[in-house]
């Protein structure tokens, strides 16, 4: 009973549930808005029955929500209160509609979080993109972790899915040359990793929120490739960020190239759907 799981949850924080309001969540978990006797109210996430919540996943969560809170003081990050293999407990953030401030403080507030930096390329620990697992592990370039970590990891669980030879192929030949690609030499970024619309929110006074990251160090090109991903974000987002944080002038010309990543995870988990966008970014890189 998800009562009694929540209700196991309140306690390893000594306290108590009065009531629970179910949220949307994802594949892997269910979300909760719960009010409890001494803390007030909190948000949680327990794992979906009979679904796919990997070992580790809320560990991984919670680490990467502190990681990003550390650098975002522009952004809300929300807080953790708790976690555990049960179930993972934060601060709940009273979200409200999109104001007239929000597209241009999230273009800048993700830029002073980009430019804060990561000490790699990778991070300290694996984490997951909904229940995939991702390997942090740092590389000595991020050539080699983009290769190594992101793209053919993915490519051969996507060939285990049946993705057709002559899309394997292609994803194959580009990775044996990926330096035509990459762009202009940059510093790791402290990156969201999993930055698509349903992942940010907003609360009073007009601040964006960040959510369920995926976190570690890398191109900064990379979130703002899946902003564009499944669109919902505005021109001004973008327009802002390259005011605090300069672009390439040619960064665009990227944007199907990082968008390769997600799409093949989207391909894993959802099947051939994805495939034609998946061709299509690629006939855009003349692939």
């Amino acid at each position: 009973m998800v009562s009694e799981r929540l209700s196991r949850i309140a306690a390893c924080l000594h306290d108590v549930v009065r009531s629970t309001r179910r949220l949307s969540g994802g594949d892997t978990s269910e979300a909760y808005r719960v009010d409890l006797q001494r803390r007030g109210t909190v948000f949680i996430k327990i794992p979906t029955a009979g679904g796919r919540s990997p070992a580790g996943l809320y560990l991984a969560e919670a680490a990467g929500l502190d990681w990003l809170r550390r650098a975002a003081s522009s952004l809300r990050i929300p807080r953790v209160v708790y976690v555990g293999s049960e179930g993972l407990v934060q601060e709940y953030v009273e979200t409200v509609a999109e104001g007239p401030d929000s597209a241009e403080r999230l273009g800048r507030g993700l830029a002073e979080l980009h430019r804060a930096g990561a000490p790699e390329w990778g991070w300290s620990r694996a984490n997951f993109v909904g229940p995939l697992h991702q390997d942090n592990e740092p590389a000595d370039s991020w050539l080699g972790f983009w290769r190594d970590r992101r793209l053919r990891p993915r490519l051969d669980q996507a060939r285990q899915h049946g993705m057709p030879e002559g899309l394997v192929g292609r994803l194959e030949r580009l990775c044996n040359r990926l330096g035509d690609y990459l762009g202009d030499p940059e510093p790791p970024a402290r990156l969201h990793g999993d930055l698509w619309r349903g992942n940010v929110l907003v609360t009073r006074p007009d601040v964006p929120v960040l959510i369920d990251p995926a976190v570690y160090g890398g191109h900064r090109e990379v979130d703002l490739a899946m902003m564009q991903l499944f669109g919902g974000f505005s021109d001004r987002v973008f327009a802002a960020y390259d005011e605090a944080y300069p672009l390439a002038a040619n960064w665009r010309d990227r944007v199907p190239f990082y968008q390769l990543y997600p799409l093949l995870v989207h391909v894993v988990l959802f099947g051939a759907s994805y495939l034609a966008p998946l061709d299509a970014a690629l006939h855009r890189l003349r692939a």
